[in-house]
């Protein structure tokens, strides 16, 4: 405990010089900071919303850079490849994508025949790089997006009742939504109040959100609205339970992952002991599989292998997956 006592005052007070002042530039820092310009960057649509004068502009660049037209509407003729791209959310445009998909098919292909694979099978990659890799992705984003929109939704429900019980029309909370709430939930409410702004009325709003989304949970949000608009009521106490059976559900969900905790425990485990082994084989004797390993009959069974584990991922998967 002395040695604490005989540190040299000098440096304490450098210390606290070297405090104060970086305490005094994050100060001038904050001070100067633009509050609109820290604003906008809370999600996408605020984004491009800074560097656009009218909000048209604005849901039709959102609508373009999601996959639909100025007008709302899919581009793609294929309705269920344009509404996975449209529900995972990224914004690269369909354009783009088909030319990453492309270069990445191409690329695969190469290294298959750069590391000694035949033209046939550079051929079978080049199109699981092109169908179902990018299929498999997608399905992905739109997973972790739904959920991630999930979690938001009763903070955004709250915002909207207290905004309700503030006085504020329904269009006039939504928007208040769009304008302090992230991705998604931020701009995709931004995106049906600048459709209440330029004609579209809430029910038809609601639904294009909902189309834009996929989540389980909207379609009971947008029932509520529905009736309210038609029957009336008290839509503040009805979106405020609302909130409270969406959170719950969540909480059912998150009980019952960590019920199944030990079910994908065992599948990853299971899943990478043989590839585990594989890479210990071919570390500590390289020449083990070098007498077998270009036999077509190897490769047949290679391919029964990973089909054989690809299916019991799956059954697994849906053993320890519940819907709520």
């Amino acid at each position: 405990m002395a040695m604490w006592f005989d540190i040299d005052p000098i440096y304490l007070i450098w210390l606290f010089v070297a405090l104060s002042a970086a305490l005094a530039v994050e100060a001038v820092y904050l001070l100067c900071f633009s509050t609109a310009s820290y604003r906008s960057q809370i999600n996408r649509r605020l984004m491009l919303a800074k560097d656009r004068l009218d909000r048209e502009s604005v849901i039709v660049a959102l609508r373009r850079e999601r996959g639909l037209t100025a007008q709302g509407d899919y581009r793609l003729n294929l309705v269920v490849l344009n509404r996975l791209v449209l529900q995972s959310g990224i914004t690269v445009g369909l354009t783009r994508l088909a030319l990453f998909i492309a270069i990445g098919s191409v690329v695969a292909s190469g290294a298959t025949v750069l590391f000694g694979g035949s033209l046939t099978e550079a051929v079978v990659v080049a199109l699981l790089s092109a169908t179902a890799l990018p299929f498999l992705l997608l399905r992905l984003l739109r997973a972790r997006r739904q959920k991630k929109f999930s979690a938001q939704l009763p903070d955004a429900l709250d915002t909207i009742v207290r905004s309700l019980r503030a006085g504020h029309p329904v269009p006039v909370a939504i928007s208040l939504v769009g304008r302090e709430m992230p991705d998604p939930v931020g701009s995709e409410f931004g995106m049906v109040s600048d459709e209440i702004t330029y004609g579209a009325d809430l029910e038809t709003a609601m639904r294009n959100l909902y189309i834009r989304i996929g989540s389980d949970d909207l379609p009971l949000f947008i029932t509520a609205v529905g009736i309210q608009a038609s029957t009336g009521g008290n839509l503040g106490e009805i979106l405020h339970n609302l909130s409270s059976v969406i959170r719950q559900r969540f909480k059912m969900r998150r009980k019952i992952r960590a019920l199944a905790a030990e079910g994908r425990a065992s599948a990853m485990i299971l899943s990478a002991l043989p590839i585990g082994l594989f890479i210990v084989v071919q570390l500590t004797s390289p020449d083990f599989y070098a007498s077998v390993w270009h036999e077509n009959l190897t490769k047949i069974l290679l391919v029964g292998g990973a089909s054989w584990m690809l299916i019991g991922n799956l059954t697994m998967f849906k053993m320890v997956n519940f819907k709520i």
